[in-house]
């Protein structure tokens, strides 16, 4: 049995560091225990920190255990068939309540765990049994969808003392001689993973009574910050090789700049000093893109040390003070903005379909669309030529379109009643007058001055200046 088994603490207790953590399960598990069902317990910290062995301490206060570790298959099927129905049915020997324990969530991927996040979501929902969550990365895009229905704890790294502690009580056990100042040595090459320590001790002090500095020949681990250390040493430190050891971290780049554009001000107070650390992030912005838009990943170097080392030394003097520091809240506007911007880019494409346009031309038509939608039948033949939906009509105008109203020509046959009758027999009558009173004004004007007023034969009529009257 390797000694990281065989030295697990088997209660709170024995547990190293993280006392305020383990105060916040304690409550937790007492609100099941008085019959108040609490949110799912997302354990959430660097490896070697001690999540999997609270969860199995957690496991001891209840009546049964079910464990879905990252060896698991852990597909939609598997977590259903297993967890699934394990959170929804009660005990077979006993009605009391059974902890479900999903270890490494964050490491759910690839085609052997396709649809596990859904799955575990919708556990999180149903389940009538507490669980228990534990991830390595808290700015995991697999925690997005299941972080919000938990209560998250935050397991921090251990303290060097504390693991120079433990490894010393190994060593009692184990009947094993070793200097105090090489045990600490090595809980300080550890970085805070007691796992790691414990591990490096048993393969250098397995089977000896006495080791010494043999102990710290096997070199320093390798290890990487998180993001917010990073943060942290930036702006709380001008030591520049402190600085560029804790910008080693596993994260986009852009993200750690991100990070530390929303943090200056929290941490800087003069002005002139926020003033050079945002030209420091505006260079390094620069370096980005030319390696994005050349394919020449070098660039990260610069921008590297402009927006670390660069912003830390643009104050004058680390400030001692506590500060919260905080994720960049322009990942909060876009998610919440993430439906405006998909509506946008679906009307879009559209147009971009009908009017042989690109989507970016397609967005800069926007403010004239919002015109020609101002007109109730312009905004008809667009949208029907557009097949939008009512969500994108409301892009461009808040009012539904109405269809429009077909034109209706009247017939003849409808002109009908009394008044139309009377008014035509009227319309009749003066046509009939008037041109009675033509043809008489006509004949009289045919009539020659020199004839006499009694004689009634019409006169010929004269086709010739030649020809005259006999």
């Amino acid at each position: 049995m390797s000694w990281t088994e065989k030295y697990r603490p088997r209660t709170f207790e024995e547990v190293a560091g993280n006392q305020k953590a383990i105060a916040e399960i304690k409550k937790w598990i007492s609100g099941w225990k008085a019959g108040e069902p609490q949110p799912p317990l997302l354990l959430v910290g660097p490896p070697g920190t001690g999540k999997t062995t609270m969860a199995h301490i957690i496991g001891r206060e209840f009546s049964d255990t079910l464990e879905l570790n990252a060896s698991d298959k852990r597909s939609q099927d598997a977590i259903m068939r297993t967890a699934g129905e394990a959170s929804a049915t009660r005990s077979l020997f006993n009605h009391d309540l059974k902890l479900i324990i999903l270890d490494e969530v964050d490491g759910i991927h690839g085609n052997e765990d396709r649809g596990g996040v859904q799955a575990i979501n919708r556990i999180l929902r149903e389940s009538r049994h507490p669980i228990v969550l534990t991830a390595n990365d808290p700015y995991s895009k697999r925690l997005q969808s299941i972080k919000p229905k938990c209560k998250v704890i935050n397991i921090r790294k251990v303290h060097t003392s504390s693991i120079a502690a433990a490894l010393k009580r190994i060593c009692r056990a184990e009947g094993i001689d070793c200097p105090d100042d090489v045990l600490k040595e090595l809980a300080k090459r550890s970085h805070g993973d007691l796992r790691s320590a414990i591990n490096d001790l048993e393969a250098v002090a397995s089977g000896e009574e006495r080791v010494g500095e043999e102990l710290l020949s096997m070199g320093e681990k390798d290890s990487t910050s998180n993001l917010f250390d990073a943060v942290r040493a930036v702006l709380k430190s001008r030591d520049f090789s402190k600085i560029r050891e804790a910008m080693r971290v596993d994260d986009d780049p852009t993200l750690v700049l991100e990070f530390i554009a929303e943090n200056v001000p929290r941490e800087y107070e003069k002005p002139h000093e926020i003033s050079r650390a945002y030209d420091m992030l505006s260079h390094a912005d620069i370096f980005f893109g030319r390696a994005v838009r050349s394919r020449n990943y070098t660039y990260w170097r610069y921008a590297s040390d402009l927006m670390g080392p660069g912003v830390a030394l643009a104050k004058e003097k680390t400030y001692r003070k506590f500060v919260r520091y905080t994720g960049s809240s322009s990942f909060r506007l876009l998610g919440r903005t993430r439906k405006q911007r998909n509506l946008r880019d679906s009307v879009a494409g559209k147009m971009a379909e009908r009017m042989h346009i690109s989507p970016k031309v397609a967005i800069s038509l926007f403010p004239y669309m919002e015109i020609i939608f101002g007109n109730d039948e312009m905004a008809y033949e667009m949208r029907e030529f557009l097949e939008l939906t009512d969500e994108e009509v409301k892009l461009f105008r808040k009012r539904k379109i109405k269809a429009p109203k077909a034109k209706k020509t009247r017939k003849k046959s409808d002109k009908t009643g009394p008044l139309y009758t009377q008014k035509k027999k009227s319309r009749s009558a003066d046509r009939g007058s008037k041109s009675t009173e033509g043809k008489t004004r006509k004949s009289s004007d045919d009539k020659s001055p020199g004839s006499d007023s009694g004689d009634d034969k019409p006169r010929e009529k004269q086709t010739s200046l030649f020809q005259f009257s006999g």
